[in-house]
Formats: C-alpha cells, structure tokens, sequence
C-alpha cells in the first residue's frame, strides 16, 4: 500500500497516541502536562506553544476519538467520527516545507491548539485510509494480554500483532511448548499403555 510520507508521519503519530491510553498492566501515558511536553518533543510535533491544562484534556479527547476509529465497525460510521475531528478543529490544509522537511500538507489552522492539530492532521491520516478501501488495516494486537494499536501495512493485510518480535514471538514460543507439552503427554500415555499390556501378557507376573 502506498502512503504519503506526511500520510504515514501522521498516522504513527495516531497509533502512538492511541498507545498512550490507560491500561491494566500500563498506567496513562499521559498522565500530566510533562508527559503531553514529552509526547510533543518525542514526535516533533511543529509550532506548539507553551502547554497547559486546557491542551492536556483536548489531546485525550482526540486520543479517546481515535480509538473510537479504530474500533469502528463499519467505513461509514469511521467516516463520522473522522468528519466530527477535522469538522471541531477547524481545518485549513496548507503547504509547508518546514525544518527541513520536503513539501506537504498540513491540515491544521495556524495558530491551532495541539489537540486540534493532531485531530485535523491525524484526523485527514485516517480519512486516507478509509477513502482508500483500507479501514481494515487499523486494528489491535491479537496477543491476549495486548491491545496495542497499529496500522498494517503488510501487502496482504496479514499482520496480526503490534510487533512481530515482541508478541508474535512470544506467541509463537507459547504455541510451541504447549504443542510440545501435549506430544509428550501423549506419548507418555501411549507408552503406559504398551507396559501396562506387556505387564498383563507376562506369565512371570502372577
């Protein structure tokens, strides 16, 4: 599947904040104003002010929003939670080569707050995958004790976890003792079995 470059910034920006949410075996990612500042720094998020309260509770709005689209069962009802965001943040799409980077779109207004920038610019990401016939490419880890948000982007749409490495391989590791925990369950069986009738069939044995 091919993204534009600013498409995909916008949408690993998306999945990182969607990531930061509360949950049973990981506190809020963005717990205070500090984590929001470092959430910003991490990601290079361009032309933020000085932070406040206000900001920190639009940003979880939008992050809460994002997760509604993700968890979206049909195109259509993503596309209304989609034009809700870019609809409240007021967004003006605009060319811009800042810091270095090559041409892109920016979506949000100038002067915006970060809340309505990750919503009109991450907001437009999604909307790029679902005009695209691809909303199934948003999705959750399928390991258990994980629910971690990502975008596939695999040629089939195969991916099943957040990191291969991470959960797949756990998952991989856990199959395989429990396949091998089961062979050799059943071939303990299989050989009591076969003593248990020598044993029967042993004229010594009265």
């Amino acid at each position: 599947m091919q993204i534009p470059h600013d498409t995909r910034r916008a949408l690993d920006v998306v999945v990182a904040l969607v990531n930061t949410a509360a949950e049973p075996d990981h506190p809020d990612g963005l717990s205070d104003i500090g984590a929001l500042r470092g959430f910003v720094q991490e990601y290079s998020i361009s032309d933020v002010g000085e932070l406040g309260a206000r900001d920190l509770a639009g940003v979880r709005t939008v992050r809460s929003k994002f997760a509604q689209v993700f968890a979206a069962p049909t195109a259509r009802a993503a596309s209304v939670l989609i034009n809700e965001l870019v609809a409240t943040a007021g967004t003006t799409p605009q060319l811009t080569d800042h810091d270095g980077y090559d041409w892109h779109v920016h979506y949000f207004a100038p002067g915006a707050s970060v809340g309505d920038h990750l919503a009109a610019d991450g907001g437009m990401a999604l909307a790029f995958i679902v005009v695209s016939g691809e909303q199934e490419r948003l999705r959750r880890c399928e390991a258990p004790d994980c629910r971690r948000a990502f975008v596939d982007l695999s040629r089939n749409r195969s991916r099943r976890y957040c990191d291969s490495r991470t959960c797949g391989n756990r998952l991989h590791v856990a199959a395989y003792r429990a396949r091998r925990k089961e062979a050799d369950a059943g071939t303990s069986e299989q050989e009591e079995i076969v003593h248990g009738g020598e044993q029967q069939q042993d004229p010594d044995h009265r």
